[in-house]
C-alpha cells in the first residue's frame, strides 16, 4: 500500500461560512452540508493529492464504473465538542480499518490508514463550528469511496475517488421503536457482501423497509436466507437482546457489519459486569423468552441512532412486546454519550482529540 505523509494535505478555505444559515438545535442529518470536504485521487496505482477545499459537485463521466458495476462503499462517524471546544472523534482508527476491510471485499484499492485518521481529524477541525452541542447531536462524517473511471466492462476499475464530506445531525431516535420480521426479502448470505460498508447492501433494503413502514414499524428486522430464522440485523444496526440478565447479540458469522459501536456497547457493557454473548439468535428463542418472562430489554446500535431502544417486533401475526423499562439501555446511551463529549472520563481510550 502506497502511504501518503499526512503533513501533505493541502487546504483550501471558503471565503464565507454557511454555518450562520442553519439552526444547530433543530437539524437533521442529511439535509445539510458543511462548507469543505476532504478529497483524494487513486491514480497509476496509488493515492495522491489529498486536499480539503469548498464542497462543490463533482465533475462524473456518465460511464463512470461505480453508476454501473457498484464499487462503492463508504463509512459513517460522528464528531463531537469536548470541554476545551475542541472537536473530538470516536474511534476513528476502527473506521478506517472497516473501510479497508470493505475495498478489499469489493475489489477496490486499500486506503492508508493513518492518513484517513489525519484527514479527518483536520477536516473536522475545520469545521468544528458546525458541530452541534444539544445532548445527542453531533456532527456526522461520511467517508466514501467510489470508482470515477469512465469504462463499461465488468472489472475492477484503475481510478477512484476517496471523499470525506458532513453533516450535522440532531438525534434520530427520541422514541422506542418497532421492528417488522421481515421473512421475503433477506440482507445478505455467507459470501457475500453483507460484512463489507457497500452501497448495494443499502439500496437493497430500502424497498422492505418501505413495506415495514407502510405497516407501522420504524426497521426491518434481517433474518438468515434459509429458514428466516436466525437475527442478522435491525435496519442498518446491529441488535443486542437482554434475556435473563445476560445480554446475547448475533456473532459476526459472514453476513453482519461488525459495526463500531456494536464493539464499544460490547466493552462497556462488560466493564459494567454484564456477561455478554455473541452467538446465533433465533427469533423463536426471543418469543419464549417473552412468553417465560425473561424477555427484558432490547436495543440497536449504530453511529447514526447511536441507541435505539426497541419496544416492539412484528412476528407475522404476534407482536412481541418488550418491558417497559430499559434501565441498561438508557444507562449505555447516556455513559456512551458523555464519554463523547468529556463529561465523564474516557477509560477506554476510545476519543482522539483533534486541534
Amino acid at each position: 500500500m502506497n502511504e501518503i505523509k499526512i503533513f501533505d494535505i493541502k487546504t483550501t478555505k471558503v471565503e464565507h461560512s454557511k454555518v450562520n444559515e442553519i439552526d444547530l438545535d433543530n437539524v437533521t442529518m442529511g439535509f445539510n452540508f458543511t462548507d469543505h470536504m476532504f478529497v483524494c485521487d487513486y491514480e497509476n496505482g496509488q493515492w495522491q493529492n489529498p486536499r480539503i477545499e469548498p464542497l462543490e459537485l463533482i465533475p462524473t463521466h456518465p460511464a463512470a464504473m461505480a453508476l454501473h458495476y457498484g464499487q462503492a462503499i463508504f463509512e459513517g462517524m460522528k464528531a463531537t465538542l469536548g470541554k476545551n471546544g475542541n472537536a473530538l472523534l470516536f474511534r476513528p482508527d476502527e473506521n478506517a480499518k472497516r473501510l479497508n476491510h470493505s475495498a478489499d471485499r469489493m475489489g477496490m484499492p486499500l486506503f492508508p490508514e493513518d492518513l484517513f485518521v489525519e484527514a479527518l481529524k483536520q477536516f473536522t477541525a475545520l469545521e468544528k463550528n458546525w458541530i452541534p452541542s444539544k445532548v445527542g447531536s453531533a456532527l456526522y462524517l461520511r467517508p466514501f469511496m467510489y470508482a470515477d473511471e469512465p469504462f463499461i466492462g465488468m472489472r475492477a476499475a484503475t481510478s477512484y475517488k476517496f471523499i470525506v464530506m458532513a453533516s450535522p445531525a440532531g438525534p434520530m431516535y427520541s422514541r422506542k421503536i418497532k421492528l417488522f420480521a421481515e421473512k421475503k426479502y433477506v440482507r445478505a448470505v455467507n459470501g457475500g457482501t453483507g460484512e463489507a460498508k457497500a452501497a448495494g447492501n443499502y439500496a437493497a433494503a430500502i424497498r422492505p423497509t418501505e413495506y415495514a413502514k407502510a405497516n407501522g414499524y420504524d426497521q426491518v428486522l434481517w433474518l438468515d436466507p434459509y429458514n428466516f430464522e436466525y437475527i442478522q440485523e435491525v435496519g442498518t444496526m446491529n441488535i443486542f437482546i437482554k434475556i435473563g440478565g445476560k445480554f446475547v447479540t448475533p456473532d459476526l458469522s459472514g453476513s453482519i457489519l461488525s459495526g463500531i459501536t456494536r464493539m464499544s456497547v460490547i466493552d462497556l457493557l462488560r466493564s459494567k459486569g454484564f456477561e455478554v454473548t455473541e452467538r446465533p439468535i433465533t427469533i423463536s428463542e426471543i418469543e419464549d423468552a417473552s412468553n417465560n418472562g425473561t424477555l427484558e430489554e432490547a436495543f440497536g446500535t449504530g453511529t447514526a441512532v447511536g441507541i435505539a431502544m426497541i419496544e416492539e417486533i412484528g412476528n407475522n401475526d404476534l407482536a412481541i412486546k418488550f418491558p417497559e423499562n430499559n434501565p441498561v439501555s438508557v444507562m449505555v446511551n447516556d455513559t456512551l454519550n458523555a464519554i463523547k463529549v468529556q463529561d465523564i472520563k474516557d477509560e477506554f481510550g476510545w476519543i482522539v482529540e483533534t486541534k
